[in-house]
């Protein structure tokens, strides 16, 4: 899998390289903070075969994907390999390494809550929930909070969080004006 570093991905932006760059990440986040050059295409929606098709420039130049950190920019690079397409390039750290460099970005206005602050709210109540109902209703309910610990073990391990993927997926989180309904975001 090819990768990039931000730096060198500015490089080539400096250069006036056209460059075609997808952001994999929800549309709540790409609404929140974006790379101004890219466009939304979450990879719960990627078709390869669209975006592909759909590019304004030679079959052999590359796709440059990022995400947040790096880790759904890769997956949607093995989706890009798995449809035949060997020039899906990772932006390495993301959005964040973006961010962190100082580089430009676009801001919403949004005043919804980060996806990883709503992640946290969830998963602080519910292991709070566990708890409180094990303490007054019942002491087998302490397996709620077993439970949601796992889940947290299971995402540090693997790098992928079902409760993340869900609640991206609320109505909330859904922002079709980040993309003007042209992304295929729900």
């Amino acid at each position: 899998m090819k990768r990039i570093s931000v730096q060198e991905l500015q490089s080539i932006l400096d250069a006036g390289s056209p460059v075609d760059l997808i952001d994999v990440r929800t549309p709540a986040e790409y609404a929140g903070v974006h790379v101004p050059q890219a466009r939304l295409t979450p990879l719960d929606d990627l078709d390869c075969g669209t975006v592909i098709a759909s590019r304004k420039g030679a079959a052999h130049e590359p796709v440059y994907v990022l995400c947040h950190s790096g880790v759904r920019a890769g997956k949607a690079a093995a989706k890009f390999a798995e449809a035949g397409f060997s020039e899906a390039v990772v932006v390495e750290g993301g959005t964040q390494a973006w961010v962190d460099a100082g580089f430009p970005v676009e801001r919403g206005g949004s005043a919804m809550l980060p996806l990883d602050r709503q992640l946290q709210l969830v998963i602080g109540s519910l292991v709070v929930i566990g708890v409180l109902l094990s303490e007054f209703v019942n002491p087998h309910w302490i397996w709620l909070s077993g439970f949601v610990g796992a889940g947290l073990m299971m995402a540090g391990a693997t790098g992928l969080c079902p409760m993340r993927i869900l609640i991206a997926r609320m109505p909330w989180n859904q922002d079709r004006k980040c993309c003007g309904g042209t992304c295929g975001c729900k």
